[in-house]
């Protein structure tokens, strides 16, 4: 009936599709746009700017083959109503977990004021430090946080995580040292995953990786670095002064892995003789978030300040001679070096690390002190009722239980009363407390281990003299309303998506809606172990899969995957890949990387930490690539080549009409029948 057309049209046009009122534009301003540029229509524009190889790919109806995997256009409340539904299928316990992923309890001033804020969430990149000093102060605080935490002298503005940042200690103790050898030392007792990028990151470039518990003395042979963790991933905390001095004496340089709560009460690393220290600042109010996001950090002594990779915010003066905010020693970064760089990471993680700066700001030296006596207190009283089956006598967080053939039932005891614990192996199980524990589950973890309690005793870890955090910034902003002020005034000093257009645009140009700012804070997405049972994420699981589904149909490829935590990571990762490739064919020997002189930095600091030589392919006075060139280094390097890396639309925005002709340009077939692709695409 006329009547119930007319509704059902009412009804849609209340609730108009996500990209609508996401991307933002209506039909009268793309028709302004459209007239002011010269074209009628957005398929005359599609036409004009994509090669036609790409529309000829297009369906009969203007869809790209591979994108009938992605479901219908939903609205915001209907997003929301799939996610609460992907949540819904998760279970949040209490985690008790460890290994480098700690609950904790975001202040609600930050969460409001920082994390659902688009003034501090959708600013970009600060090259322009005239429209970036609040972010460059954050990010200082964030520098003098992490330094002090240390012992260190200089640290910079975040890691892309803690993994990452152990990867990059290494590269950074390997071109100091300058040393003969490729050797690494790393003690054994390392988080399981810290180790495992460690041994990825190692291999293409050669370096060896010697892992031995230093408790017992450094190995003998040469080696250029030692990496050790403090506290250990088992909990022990161990003086590394002694192993840091044998070190030193062969000619080595030593990284410590270190917890920034821990800090407040142990000696931290760099006033132990320790050349770098690296960690994740997660615990400082960044939820677990099933792995991440979380910012690492990386410190350093001032001397070893050039070798840092990433960002360095430094104090400098304006032309009226008041104090200024701007990135330092740029020269290091890819965006300048290229392959020469000291790291292919640009901006990391540093919504994260403003959020872990304005945590410290906000509870000052006292109030994390008292925050880390408070978790210890209860990794104490377990520890005290563990008794003689208690593993290591110095702990902070974490103590590790020796159960012979009890661990399962412990498990699952602990399970049972709503909280995960750490199977180590089926004699030993590890129970890490965080700020979020409470008196209830250490209860509740006694039980499951069948013992009583008993009185704590000092187990002699607060042996930290050193002041830290006495900037005023660590003590002026300990009320909401002093804190909401201060961020509010932050952020006046910046242009962000909130006020305007941001005049600069790369790979890091984005908008994220309010709508996909929310439920990232709900405690199914963000109280989250990473180790938790599968179960226990079956609606994370869900999302992850389906994502990835959707990509791969959206780039034609087989499979994606998420793991990458930045561009630079992810076309690093397809290195990698194609570093695997070869050496499987028996040619590794093909290390040669072509990338084109408008590339970004990040594309051949990537290629040189994949182990690959960067040859740079011309390009003409458009922005293209020059055909006539890379076709020259082809032939050139023909019995090396490994791949040809490519940004596409190119670094200007172009999308190169003889695109299909720069992969054919370098494949050949060596074995009949197979095909060789040698492409990553950025």
């Amino acid at each position: 009936m006329p009547g119930d057309s007319l509704v059902s049209e009412h009804t849609e046009a209340r609730f108009p599709n996500f990209q609508d009122r996401h991307i933002g534009p209506d039909p009268a301003a793309i028709a302004t746009m459209l007239a002011t540029i010269g074209v009628d229509s957005l398929d005359e524009l599609a036409a004009k700017a994509l090669p036609a190889g790409i529309l000829d790919a297009l369906r009969p109806d203007g869809v790209a083959p591979g994108l009938e995997v992605l479901p219908a256009a939903a609205t915001e409340t209907q997003a929301l109503a799939e996610l609460r539904e992907l949540a819904d299928a998760s279970t949040v316990a209490v985690s008790m977990i460890g290994q480098g992923y700690y609950d904790t309890l975001t202040p609600p001033v930050l969460l409001r004021n920082i994390m659902q804020n688009p003034a501090w969430y959708t600013a970009y990149t600060p090259y322009q430090p005239e429209i970036s000093q609040g972010r460059l102060e954050a990010l200082l605080n964030f520098q003098t946080m992490v330094a002090d935490l240390t012992g260190c002298e200089i640290a910079n503005a975040s890691m892309l995580d803690e993994g990452t940042a152990a990867a990059e200690a290494m590269t950074l103790m390997h071109r100091t040292v300058r040393a003969k050898t490729n050797r690494l030392v790393v003690d054994a007792d390392l988080f399981t995953q810290t180790a495992a990028v460690l041994a990825t990151r190692a291999e293409p470039l050669g370096i060896e990786i010697v892992t031995a518990d230093l408790r017992d003395g450094l190995p003998e042979g040469d080696f250029f670095g030692v990496i050790t963790q403090l506290p250990g991933a088992s909990g022990r905390v161990t003086d590394w002064s002694e192993v840091i001095e044998a070190a030193h004496e062969r000619g080595a340089m030593v990284a410590v892995g270190a917890d920034l709560l821990a800090c407040t009460l142990i000696t931290p690393p760099g006033e132990i003789g320790a050349d770098v220290a690296f960690g994740s600042a997660q615990r400082f109010g960044v939820p677990m978030g099933f792995g991440g996001p979380h910012a690492g950090y990386l410190a350093v002594h001032a001397k070893h300040a050039r070798q840092l990779p990433g960002r360095l915010v430094g104090v400098s003066v304006d032309a009226d001679g008041s104090p200024a905010y701007r990135l330092a020693l740029q020269t290091r970064e890819q965006h300048i070096r290229r392959d020469k760089a000291t790291s292919n990471i640009c901006t990391a993680q540093v919504l994260l690390a403003v959020m872990a700066a304005m945590y410290a700001a906000y509870h000052g030296a006292e109030g994390l002190t008292a925050i880390a006596r408070r978790v210890h207190g209860h990794a104490a009283k377990i520890g005290a009722a563990l008794g003689d089956a208690l593993v290591h006598e110095r702990y902070f967080d974490t103590v590790l239980a020796r159960v012979p053939g009890r661990a399962d039932e412990i498990i699952a005891a602990a399970r049972a009363a709503g909280i995960n614990l750490w199977r180590v192996d089926a004699d030993h199980v590890s129970v890490s407390c965080d700020e979020a524990t409470t008196d209830a589950d250490v209860t509740a973890v006694l039980q499951a281990f069948g013992v009583d309690p008993a009185e704590p005793v000092s187990c002699g870890i607060s042996t930290r003299t050193s002041e830290f955090l006495t900037h005023p910034a660590f003590s002026r902003y300990r009320t909401e309303t002093a804190m909401m002020r201060y961020l509010r005034a932050l952020s006046d000093k910046d242009i962000a998506l909130d006020r305007s257009m941001i005049p600069l645009g790369s790979c890091t140009m984005k908008l994220n809606a309010a709508a996909e700012m929310e439920p990232i804070t709900w405690p199914e997405f963000a109280r989250q172990h990473p180790f938790a049972p599968a179960e226990d994420a079956a609606g994370l699981r869900r999302l992850i899969a389906q994502l990835e589904s959707w990509l791969a149909g959206i780039t034609g490829y087989d499979a994606v995957s998420l793991q990458p935590n930045a561009g630079s990571q992810g076309e690093y990762a397809g290195l990698l890949a194609i570093h695997a490739f070869h050496a499987s064919r028996g040619e590794s020997h093909r290390d040669v990387c072509l990338i084109p002189s408008s590339a970004h930095g990040t594309n051949a600091a990537s290629a040189a930490l994949a182990g690959m030589r960067v040859v740079v392919v011309a390009c003409r006075e458009n922005g293209d690539v020059d055909l006539d060139d890379l076709r020259a280094k082809v032939d050139e390097h023909a019995a090396t080549l490994s791949t040809l890396m490519i940004t596409y639309p190119s670094t200007h925005g172009v999308y190169e009409h003889d695109i299909a002709v720069l992969p054919a340009s370098h494949h050949d077939d060596p074995h009949p029948g197979e095909r060789r692709r040698r492409g990553v695409g950025a």
